[in-house]
């Protein structure tokens, strides 16, 4: 069975480095959503492109060895032969695009099946163009308090309110963050998690940033830094009534298009290396700010914890973890423990 597996996704491997020479390259790369659009209207593209879904359907199959004869895996081959020019190999999406979930949808009906290790998936995201690093100057997330002679992060919210754009999308996530449901429910957590990643989508990093990475003055740390915390309502939009399990978590995360995508992000852009200047394996910090704050209003919400150091996490733990009990670590360690994040730009000089 493996065998026959592997007939089929070995060809589509040598696809996908193919589209990925054509993008560094330079090719043209559209979304998924218009890629599909484009292949569904040409019939030869369309019948392929059946048939390359098929294939990667059937190799999930556990009796796919026994209904995958030589002609079929033949062609699977051939689909996935004659897609190599399709725009659908190079398609990518963009957060928080008009049809985001139904582009991510295209991405990992594609890319599924190849994605077989969490911490190597690759991001569904085109790379962002904004030049974030002139915008920030360096303060460490999760280091020594950022010296600071202000309560930055009160300017921070004083600044927002200032901006038609960030007062309109703070107030339309302040309100069903804060809007209890029922005597049981404190709110309504999907609405809010949607509210909060239309703020970080839609509010120019300036400010939304300015709110979310500000520092603290040594002289107000405790205050200034609940501040900080409170800023993505956490009794709404991190905290739940029992802790979870984070490989829990993690599984119910990949469940969903959309924080699948946005963790894939952040793993992709936030690799640690200790013996880089941003401790970045990417050397681009504005890239792993972006990556971060698209965890936000999804069910792996990270957010600062109450500690003497700066220290972020989703909420959850490795308690019930069993044999996982490593790879349990790994993941949490990814927040807590990464030089990365440590490194991060923090503070807007402009706020």
């Amino acid at each position: 069975m493996i065998l026959s597996v592997l007939y089929v996704l070995l060809p589509l491997l040598d696809v996908l480095s193919y589209a990925e020479e054509n993008v560094r390259a330079g090719a043209t790369r559209l979304d998924c959503v218009r890629a599909s659009d484009q292949c569904m209207k040409e019939q030869a593209c369309s019948t392929k492109y059946r048939t390359m879904r098929q294939c990667v359907a059937g190799g999930k199959e556990s009796n796919f060895s026994m209904v995958a004869g030589l002609e079929a895996k033949d062609e699977c081959r051939s689909a996935m032969d004659a897609l190599k020019q399709s725009p659908l190999y190079n398609c990518r999406c963009k957060r928080g695009m008009k049809k985001e979930k139904n582009c991510l949808r295209i991405y990992w009906g594609i890319y599924q099946t190849l994605q077989g290790n969490d911490f190597l998936e690759d991001s569904p995201y085109e790379p962002m163009n904004s030049r974030l690093s002139d915008i920030f100057r360096l303060a460490p997330i999760m280091g020594e308090p950022a010296v600071a002679r202000e309560n930055n992060c009160l300017n921070a919210a004083k600044a927002c309110n200032l901006n038609d754009t960030c007062k309109k999308y703070r107030s339309a996530y302040i309100s069903p963050c804060t809007s209890r449901v029922s005597t049981a429910e404190v709110c309504n957590k999907r609405k809010c998690h949607k509210a909060l990643r239309q703020f970080f989508d839609k509010v120019p990093p300036k400010h939304s940033y300015g709110m979310l990475y500000c520092s603290c003055p040594l002289s107000d740390q405790t205050a200034c830094s609940e501040r900080r915390r409170q800023t993505i309502v956490p009794v709404c939009s991190y905290e739940e009534k029992q802790k979870p399990n984070c490989l829990e978590l993690q599984a119910s995360c990949k469940t969903n298009y959309i924080c699948r995508s946005r963790l894939a992000d952040f793993f992709v852009n936030c690799q640690p290396e200790p013996r880089s200047l941003t401790g970045c394996l990417k050397e681009n910090y504005a890239d792993c700010l972006l990556s971060y704050s698209g965890l936000i209003g999804t069910v792996v919400t990270p957010n600062y914890l109450r500690s003497p150091k700066i220290s972020v996490s989703p909420y959850c733990d490795c308690s019930n973890s069993g044999n996982n009990k490593d790879e349990c670590d790994k993941f949490t360690e990814f927040f807590t423990e990464n030089t990365c994040l440590r490194k991060l730009s923090l503070c807007p000089a402009a706020v």
